[in-house]
């Protein structure tokens, strides 16, 4: 993947905060806001920017203020511990890795007056590589979606329907309802 040509702060951001909750590799060599220390598609290549940006979540219109916030608490924490930040990327952007990390435990920590609100966003982050809760899951696997193969998620069968000739138990737990259709559902 090339980079974009214009990376805009807040997106940047919202990308660190999402590869802090469950790490990727960087999309290309001087990536900055996915650190890279995972290996494969992490919780941005797995779409949490756009889950974060969807209506449906209730999140998008507090995403200018928390990006502010997080920023803020970024500065606080450089500030803290004697860190210099980059000024041609966002403070959260700028922090090392760990410092991220570190920052992100201080957020969610029991306690914290604005807990709710980061572990909210992080809950998006789970969501997108868990599920890719803003795709459909044939979208999402067409597109490779990282979360989904890296849980083993098979593809459905040639005519959209998951079957499981195997079951995960190793046997049946329960007899198959007589008013089950060819689909699964019930009559």
């Amino acid at each position: 993947m090339k980079p974009p040509k214009d990376a805009d702060p807040e997106t940047m951001t919202l990308e660190a905060f999402a590869d802090t909750i469950v790490p990727g590799e960087k999309r290309w060599p001087g990536d900055r806001a996915v650190a890279g220390i995972s290996p494969g598609g992490g919780a941005v290549a797995a779409g949490a920017v756009d889950l974060m940006r969807t209506e449906a979540g209730g999140m998008a219109s507090s995403l200018p203020d928390l990006v502010k916030a997080l920023n803020q608490h970024a500065e606080g924490h450089a500030e803290r511990n004697r860190l210099s930040l980059d000024p041609a990327v966002p403070p959260f952007v700028a922090l090392p890795a760990r410092d991220r990390a570190t920052l992100v435990a201080d957020l969610v920590r029991p306690g914290h007056p604005e807990k709710f609100l980061w572990v909210g966003l992080a809950i998006f982050s789970n969501m997108a590589f868990d599920t890719g809760a803003h795709l459909s899951t044939t979208q999402a696997m067409d597109a490779g979606h990282p979360g989904l193969a890296a849980l083993g998620y098979t593809r459905p069968d040639g005519d959209g329907l998951w079957r499981f000739p195997d079951f995960s138990y190793r046997r049946t737990l329960a007899k198959l309802h007589p008013g089950t259709t060819a689909t699964g559902s019930p009559e």
